[in-house]
């Protein structure tokens, strides 16, 4: 016989006993809480009944998840983990895993068999598959923690995602202005949770901001390869405008201003009181007493005295009224000198009454 025919014809049979054997797999993804497929690829190229067939999967464990006996449902071979998270499609021979969780992942056979008589159960067919599972991470957020001054410019953040399986590959801060684009990389925190196996991730960033810049500030979380990254909302950080100057409006210096203004206010009514009350005594004080003093005819020296003490010594107007008063005093006394000595000559050189001899 030809070598080269020898040679081909050991490599198809070879090929033949490596899909029989269940050397043949195929890879299958699910969704966490979703359904995935468990395929088994079986033809029935012979048309057997399903009679004379027993189908049935099993995981690593040995464990059965589903079996089908002779054309029925036979669930006292499956075991109580998958009971009720099962259903077939005949149409393909594929078996739906229903609610898949982590632990569901790994690596599953189907098995065919033919009930023969008198050979008993054969296999005929026999296929691989390779579950894995996946769960879909929360759009990451960024949260602004607070550094407990008010005029820092330090910013700092984090930036958190959840629920999500496989463990991610990396995060980020990614920060952009008009003219540039900055990645900040930091130490990804993991958690997993002990019952669903999911994975909580964040990142932390401290970082000085311009307050003349304005900036938008990304997280991204890069998943498996397979996976789209995820990007977080802009947090976004705008520019400082330059304060106008305005007074002050706190209550302690608006108390102290009312204060002052009060007390401005008491001032002046004082200084109008006293103007009010001087103007009074100038108009009412000098020239009413001394009219009084007049009209008494007071001609002696102690009169002219009272007249001097009731002017204001300051008062330059009642200063002048007084030495008014004086000359005029002092002409009344000099008149009636005069009189009362020209009265007394007539009487002197007046004839008597010319006595008889």
């Amino acid at each position: 016989m030809n070598p080269s025919i020898t040679m081909g014809l050991s490599v198809t049979l070879f090929v033949m006993a490596l899909l029989h054997s269940g050397a043949a797999s195929m890879k299958s993804q699910a969704y966490f809480n979703k359904t995935g497929d468990l395929p088994c690829h079986f033809t029935n190229s012979e048309n057997i009944s399903l009679d004379k067939l027993v189908v049935f999967w099993q995981n690593q464990k040995k464990l059965v998840l589903y079996e089908l006996f002779q054309g029925k449902e036979n669930p006292d071979n499956v075991d109580p983990e998958y009971k009720g998270r099962t259903s077939l499609d005949q149409d393909n021979w594929t078996l739906r895993l229903h609610n898949v969780q982590i632990k569901d992942q790994g690596l599953y056979q189907c098995y065919v068999h033919h009930r023969k008589q008198p050979e008993g159960m054969v296999s005929i067919h026999q296929m691989s598959t390779d579950l894995s599972v996946l769960a879909n991470f929360s759009q990451p957020e960024i949260m602004l923690i607070s550094n407990g001054t008010e005029n820092s410019d330090i910013i700092n953040l984090t930036c958190s995602s959840a629920q999500g399986y496989p463990k991610p590959k990396k995060m980020f801060f990614l920060l952009k202005t008009v003219n540039s684009t900055i990645k900040h990389d930091d130490v990804m925190k993991i958690f997993q949770d002990n019952i669903t196996e999911l994975y909580n991730v964040s990142i932390s960033l401290s970082f000085p901001v311009s307050p003349e810049t304005n900036v938008s500030i990304f997280c991204v979380l890069q998943p498996e390869p397979t996976q789209t990254q995820l990007l977080s909302q802009p947090f976004n950080i705008d520019a400082k405008s330059p304060e106008p100057h305005r007074p002050f409006l706190d209550k302690t210096y608006m108390t102290a201003i009312l204060l002052v203004l009060v007390l401005v206010i008491l001032c002046l009514i004082l200084k109008l009181y006293q103007t009010v009350k001087k103007k009074k005594k100038k108009q009412l004080g000098p020239s009413h007493e001394c009219e009084a003093i007049n009209v008494e005819g007071q001609e002696n020296e102690q009169a002219k005295e009272r007249v001097e003490n009731c002017v204001p010594k300051k008062s330059d107007e009642a200063q002048h009224v007084v030495n008014i008063l004086k000359i005029d005093s002092d002409l009344e006394v000099v008149m009636r000198s005069k009189e009362t000595s020209s009265g007394f000559r007539e009487k002197k050189h007046r004839p008597g009454p010319q006595e008889p001899f």
